[in-house]
């Protein structure tokens, strides 16, 4: 049975995170909200009166009965599923914490363009997110990538992947991120992206893998937009 994948439709946003690790499994899986009156049954599964384990937001996961929701909890479900995690308990938990730090920072990334409230447009709050993006700039890119590359540095299997010797969903993660605040920030990035030469290799390896490959070349990968994480400002490039 194939796994159904809920998120919106138009924007990569979370849902990403969750697309690469299936895509790079080789899982059969369905976006759901993408096909004909999928939206509702997205919606169904958040509101209906049936549902006894409702998911906040999207992204969830169903699995046969098993409805998983949060990108972190549904990555290291799917990382157990499609051998893209450590098999001990002591390596799961280690990805996950790898994967909360990555939401901690995917969450600082949003509010670059949404700093006081996500009700409000960005044309509301330009002044304070020009602030708190020159902040997160200059400060919180360099101590969450410079993390990640110790990370990888420190790897006991010495394969320079984040966890263990070979490709998880961590990898799959941390190509997004770099991905997005590429994206997001393509001047500031270029300054400080070879200052991780670890996670920038791992960044193309992941790239490379034939599975991963097809799927970025595909009309499968959504483009970046101004209404997800990752948005480019040019005011808030430096």
């Amino acid at each position: 049975m194939a796994y159904e994948l809920y998120y919106w439709p138009s924007t990569p946003g979370r849902g990403e995170f969750l697309r690469l690790a299936l895509e790079a499994g080789g899982a059969d899986y369905v976006d759901v909200a993408r096909r004909k009156t999928g939206m509702a049954k997205m919606m169904k599964l958040m509101n209906g009166p049936r549902v006894t384990q409702p998911p906040f937001a999207p992204p969830f996961l169903k699995s046969g009965k098993l409805l998983v929701s949060q990108t972190a909890n549904i990555l290291m479900y799917l990382g157990g599923e499609l051998g893209l995690a450590p098999a001990t308990v002591a390596g799961k938990l280690w990805a996950n914490q790898l994967q909360l730090t990555i939401a901690d920072l995917v969450k600082e990334a949003h509010d670059t363009h949404h700093p006081v409230a996500t009700s409000l447009y960005y044309e509301d709050q330009k002044k304070e997110a020009k602030r708190y993006s020159e902040n997160f700039r200059k400060e919180r890119i360099p101590k969450y990538l410079g993390y990640f590359e110790k990370v990888i540095a420190r790897n006991p299997s010495g394969d320079r992947y984040a966890v263990g010797a070979r490709l998880s969903y961590v990898d799959t993660s941390l190509f997004e991120v770099i991905e997005g605040l590429n994206y997001a920030f393509p001047k500031a990035f270029a300054k400080q992206a070879k200052k991780y030469p670890l996670l920038m290799a791992l960044h193309r390896r992941v790239r490379e893998k034939p599975l991963m490959a097809a799927y970025l070349a595909s009309s499968r990968r959504l483009p970046y937009d101004q209404v997800g994480i990752f948005r480019h400002y040019a005011e808030l490039d430096g």
